[in-house]
């Protein structure tokens, strides 16, 4: 096992040191938060299943038997919680001849940093690798998160996703609001969906606070409104995630409940010992969880023209 010993820390051995730094850069914190629903777990995986519910009723005639529907499942998604884990030691000796600041201090610091770093970037996978088919995010129904072709048992195909891909614009968000609110259930009976947030990666803020604060039609001279604006369609606005890696993709949140999903198995624990021999001492942060998504309908997504 590697330490961190007086080898890597000459310059801090030595007076005359005016400062240290590349430690204490800010970091883009929880913004898994923003975009999933957390929930607990006491188990080493989660399993949800999809349930169909009955076709539409239909007309009864005068002296005819009663029509009985049957009820089935549809699919289920797994989430399998991984460990996540690092940690460092200091020899003892490097400790003692440190001249400036406490290096547990520093570099349990760095440590919480690369925890969180890990945490984001698993958090967006589903997002980053759902538009492919065969080595991406794959729903419980065996097609890519956002597919055009997500089959129901009433045998018709559900679409998450633009027929043709198209950029964040003020027509493509209402084509995805129109296209969300005709969604239907595994029987093709219509659901009340609505979109409710803005998912996007930096290159887009700037084009996503235009389409929902302004009041008039973005871009052109006509003096419509904002259609978007006035009908508060995207309630809870938008919000940047660093971690999305597609500069075009775009991405809404839906109503739809058991949707985008984060299961904590285990809360991050830190902890130390020393080791009596050497007496160095180490250090490890260790957590549990899972990311991924239930029902497809609570996200809807689009990767961009390009």
């Amino acid at each position: 096992m590697a330490s961190i010993s007086r080898a890597q820390l000459l310059k801090e051995l030595l007076p005359g040191l005016n400062g240290l730094f590349g430690l204490e850069y800010d970091k883009y914190e929880n913004q898994h938060a923003a975009v999933y629903d957390e929930e607990s777990s006491e188990r080493s995986f989660e399993e949800e299943t999809k349930l169909s519910g009955f076709g539409a009723a239909p007309v009864k005639k005068e002296g005819m038997g009663l029509a009985y529907d049957t009820a089935q499942e549809s699919f289920t998604q797994r989430f399998d919680h991984e460990t996540i884990a690092m940690g460092f030691s200091i020899t003892e000796e490097a400790m003692e001849d440190n001249l400036y600041d406490s290096l547990s201090a520093r570099y349990t610091k760095a440590l919480a940093r690369a925890m969180n770093y890990t945490k984001q970037v698993k958090a967006m996978v589903p997002f980053n690798t759902g538009f492919t088919a065969t080595t991406g995010y794959l729903t419980g129904d065996g097609d890519p998160l956002f597919s055009t072709s997500h089959s129901i048992v009433q045998g018709a195909d559900l679409s998450n996703r633009p027929a043709t891909a198209t950029d964040l614009n003020e027509t493509s968000l209402e084509d995805a609001t129109i296209q969300i609110s005709n969604w239907t259930d595994e029987r093709g009976l219509l659901i009340a969906a609505q979109p409710v947030k803005l998912v996007i990666p930096t290159n887009l803020q700037f084009v996503a606070t235009r389409i929902l604060n302004s009041q008039f039609k973005t871009g052109v001279a006509d003096n419509d409104v904002n259609a978007i604006v006035h009908n508060s369609t995207i309630r809870e606005g938008h919000v940047v995630n660093n971690y999305l890696t597609d500069t075009n993709a775009w991405f809404l949140k839906t109503d739809v409940p058991n949707g985008l999903k984060y299961f904590n198995r285990v809360a991050l624990k830190t902890s130390m010992d020393g080791d009596f021999d050497t007496g160095n001492v180490r250090y490890k942060a260790r957590e549990r969880y899972s990311f991924g998504v239930s029902d497809y309908l609570g996200v809807f997504g689009s990767p961009g023209s390009s």
